[in-house]
């Protein structure tokens, strides 16, 4: 795709893109309630639950949560899941606690986990936090499996908290009977629901202005467009905004259209 759409619109940098920095993001709603629930769970050493539907802006929002630990007093450990078995997903661990684990065996990576964590929280007063996206994903034995490593002093010391990001089949995960004793920490939950056209009009001009711009460069129907073509979901939003203004700025148009929305349409599967 040609890159002459951003100087057409005196953009300075791509836009709507997934990597920006904290500072950068939109505070709405959905991610002050994922944070809040985030980190009370982190206060009591349990587990946090986010749902949403694929791009509603999970993993943006437990990004900008995590932010909110003080690197002096918590370590982010952040995984994210497969369908395979359980070493797999400790040697993840591991990896974030700056372990080198050349073993499959499920002993010795719990073992190893257990004191790395104890070591964290005991001696230098750190506490992990154990954030898993696409947990979904994961088997109920998995689930089931790593209760193990949240269970310390006979399960009087919940230190290690854990936050669980994925589709809303994690919750029927969770209601498995074999996973009870994981499932009975969770404290809290929050589902990031599809945006509205009200909340899609002010994601769309912010982001405009973190890339250079001012200008409205979307008229409303092409917003309302690109609210119904996305669901309400950010992250098709943000390809079909993208698409929409090449498809503008190809034709030298200073506002986008709803035609030029269809036109990124049909570029997504």
């Amino acid at each position: 795709m040609s890159e002459l759409y951003r100087s057409f619109f005196g953009l300075k940098r791509e836009p709507f893109t997934a990597d920006l920095r904290i500072e950068e993001l939109l505070e709405t709603p959905a991610t002050k309630d994922v944070r809040q629930r985030f980190h009370y769970a982190v206060r009591l050493g349990a587990i946090c639950v986010v749902t949403g539907e694929v791009g509603s802006g999970k993993s943006t929002a437990l990004r900008w949560a995590a932010h909110g630990l003080h690197p002096s007093e918590y370590k982010p450990l952040c995984v994210t899941a497969t369908t395979g078995a359980i070493t797999e997903l400790y040697k993840q661990i591991a990896w974030n606690l700056d372990m080198e684990m050349n073993t499959t065996s499920r002993a010795r990576l719990t073992r190893a986990i257990r004191s790395a964590v104890l070591d964290l929280v005991e001696s230098r007063k750190i506490r992990p936090v154990l954030i898993i996206d696409e947990a979904n994903q994961l088997s109920a034995d998995v689930f089931t499996e790593l209760h193990v490593i949240t269970q310390y002093r006979q399960d009087s010391c919940p230190i290690l908290p854990i936050i669980l990001a994925g589709q809303t089949a994690l919750l029927d995960r969770l209601s498995i009977r074999s996973v009870a004793p994981l499932a009975s920490r969770v404290i809290a939950r929050a589902h990031i629901e599809a945006v509205s056209m009200t909340d899609m009009t002010q994601y769309l001009q912010h982001h405009i202005q973190i890339s250079g711009s001012k200008l409205n460069l979307f008229s409303e129907q092409a917003i309302l467009a690109i609210h119904q073509g996305s669901g309400g979901l950010y992250r098709r939003a943000n390809h079909l905004a993208r698409g929409a203004l090449i498809a503008a700025a190809a034709e030298k148009c200073q506002i986008v259209s709803p035609e030029h929305v269809r036109i990124a349409s049909t570029e997504l599967i």
